[in-house]
């Protein structure tokens, strides 16, 4: 029986995750797709969907950003409203943003089945919006899309056993996918002037780092006392803060930091591919090192994905100077990966799961 899937997105790792699940999704069943436009300058949105050919989205809230109840409640407004026109058989989640929440809300309020994509994530540090979003998420959906076992087992904790699957990862069926276009795209390593294995890759995004003075002060001058080549793609957050903390001058004297504008993801996987090291507090990015044995180094104290800590490819070093500079110069992986996030199929788990009803 076909049905009608209302999916929504709104920031850049939602980009990656849906490009795959609705590649597969659009051959069995309708699809609405909404971007609430919570990441709505060009290099954060719009590029996604040109470079990765994700269908158009049928509506844009254009929400932009702002403080977290109000950008939240701007979307409640605005989903609602859709959900009312359209009414889908099933809404499809992505991830902790609070598009992700205010879809799960949303649904649940209008008595429409949730479906969560990596669902079962925890930090367990309710400081992070995120995780607070993933708690409210997972307890309103119906179906549940553990990435991994550990997310599984976290539900199971919680007393979330009903409409739970373990479906694999589709971050890691983008990642096979993606790599192999990457590889056709224009070379950024060359316009950049860089050599495969001669620089650091980082990024730095989360209010934790950036809205702390000491904190963002502490990374930049660990990068700069590193000495490493490093290759920082700017966040927009990121870059207010730099100004605001007087970080610009000191940048421009040490030379070793390169700032660039945000990135495409064909290229973000060129510069991953490529790198000696990652430094960052993105979870995907972690994800992604991992996938293309890149030794990270997470700028928080946790980690939603800690099968990359076990196996000794991630190491969490937080804001502290310190242990960030040391694992810039001397962090070395071990050897070993498991299989934890699944075979490259998710995507065709998910989709079946959702069909099949």
């Amino acid at each position: 029986m076909d049905i009608n899937v209302l999916t929504i997105v709104g920031a850049r790792p939602q980009f990656v995750k849906a490009s795959v699940v609705s590649a597969i999704l659009r051959q069995r069943c309708d699809e609405y797709l909404v971007h609430t436009g919570q990441h709505y300058d060009h290099n954060m949105s719009q590029l996604f969907f040109d470079e990765m050919k994700i269908p158009r989205p049928d509506l844009n809230l254009n929400i932009g950003s702002g403080p977290h109840g109000e950008q939240t409640a701007k979307m409640l407004i605005g989903l609602e409203k859709v959900m009312l026109d359209v009414r889908p058989d099933v809404v499809l989640i992505y991830g902790d943003t609070n598009s992700t929440l205010a879809g799960a809300i949303v649904a649940g309020k209008l008595n429409i089945p949730v479906a969560h994509v990596e669902a079962g994530l925890r930090s367990f540090n309710r400081r992070m919006p995120e995780e607070i979003n993933r708690l409210l998420a997972d307890r309103i959906s119906d179906r549940l899309f553990c990435p991994t076992q550990t997310a599984v087992d976290h539900l199971q904790k919680e007393g979330i056993t009903e409409g739970v699957y373990l479906t694999g990862d589709v971050m890691f069926d983008a990642a096979l996918h993606f790599s192999c276009l990457a590889e056709e795209k224009g070379n950024v390593l060359q316009s950049l002037g860089l050599e495969a294995n001669s620089y650091v890759l980082a990024t730095c995004h989360r209010p934790q780092n950036t809205d702390d003075r000491q904190a963002f002060t502490q990374i930049i001058e660990a990068m700069i006392e590193s000495k490493e080549e490093i290759v920082f793609p700017v966040h927009p957050r990121s870059i207010g803060f730099i100004q605001l903390y007087r970080l610009a001058d000191s940048i421009e004297r040490a030379k070793n930091i390169h700032l660039i504008d945000p990135v495409g993801y064909l290229e973000m996987i060129q510069l991953e591919k490529n790198a000696k090291k990652i430094l960052t507090d993105s979870g995907g990015v972690q994800k992604e090192a991992y996938f293309f044995k890149v030794p990270c180094i997470t700028m928080r104290r946790e980690t939603e994905w800690i099968e990359t800590v076990i196996d000794g490819w991630n190491i969490l070093a937080g804001s502290d100077k310190d242990k960030i500079k040391q694992a810039l110069n001397e962090f070395t992986p071990a050897d070993v990966q498991r299989n934890h996030y699944g075979d490259g199929h998710a995507s065709e788990r998910i989709v079946d799961l959702l069909c099949n009803v």
